[in-house]
């Protein structure tokens, strides 16, 4: 499992790690019942605080997606990828709704909407 750190991103070094521990385990790339390096290995590993691994863990355990036991380390949960994709596709309603709201306060109507989503979807493509 690699983890990149990036100091230069906005967003904080434990919500790098939760994001990237998530998305391997969305895409299988950790299955169920895989062992996650121990907290303090990891933060060795990636030369960063202890406390930092150990909130990238407690947001993973909180979203469901990995158990810890005290002695035994951390694995990958027996997730549930349909719910999982459910979760997520109400997040990104969520998002859409609000993305709705603010376009309408800008005077766009459904087609420049569009148009941005799909612009912005071709970049993210490459």
């Amino acid at each position: 499992m690699d983890i990149l750190i990036s100091n230069s991103s906005g967003e904080p070094i434990y919500a790098q790690i939760f994001s990237q521990i998530r998305q391997s385990i969305l895409t299988g790339e950790l299955p169920a019942g895989s062992s996650l390096p121990s907290i303090r290995q990891l933060a060795k590993d990636l030369q960063i605080s202890v406390i930092t691994t150990k909130r990238a863990y407690e947001e993973l355990e909180r979203a469901g997606l990995i158990d810890s036991m005290v002695g035994r380390g951390s694995f990958v949960s027996g997730v549930n990828r349909e719910f999982l994709r459910e979760q997520r596709l109400k997040a990104i309603e969520e998002n859409l709704s609000e993305i709705v709201v603010e376009s309408r306060l800008l005077g766009l109507d459904k087609q420049d909407l569009i148009a941005l989503l799909e612009s912005v979807y071709e970049e993210e493509q490459g």
